[in-house]
């Protein structure tokens, strides 16, 4: 089986590149650490087939809380990611949600229909 993990970003928000990656990476590595403590052979699985990573553009964030209410319904791990408020936008601002490691098919069903970032 294939598995990936997937983010999905705020449409709704102006990030520029540099604040882009930086919340795409938090949400990946929340992810991460959290599928390792709790559904570790699923991360050993994604881990060892490369940690397929893909970025999709949700419409803003009640469309984001609506996904990761789906997600936690499916049993898959998530990370809601909050801004610090350091630099571009308010502290607490939510910009993307990880989701996964999981398989490919799963994930699919949540987020196939999101457009690619």
């Amino acid at each position: 089986m294939e598995r990936k993990l997937v983010i999905a970003v705020r449409g709704d928000l102006k990030l520029s590149r540099g604040k882009l990656a930086a919340q795409v990476a938090h949400a990946a590595v929340s992810c991460a650490l959290r599928a390792q403590k709790h559904d570790r052979r699923e991360f050993r699985d994604w881990f060892d087939e490369g940690q397929r990573k893909v970025t999709v553009r949700c419409p803003d964030e009640p469309a984001l809380h609506a996904l990761q209410a789906d997600a936690r319904a499916a049993g898959l791990t998530t990370g809601l990611v909050r801004d610090a408020g350091r630099t571009e936008l308010a502290a607490g601002t939510i910009t993307c949600l990880g989701i996964g490691p999981a398989g490919e098919a799963e994930l699919d069903r949540l987020t196939g229909n999101l457009p690619l970032l």
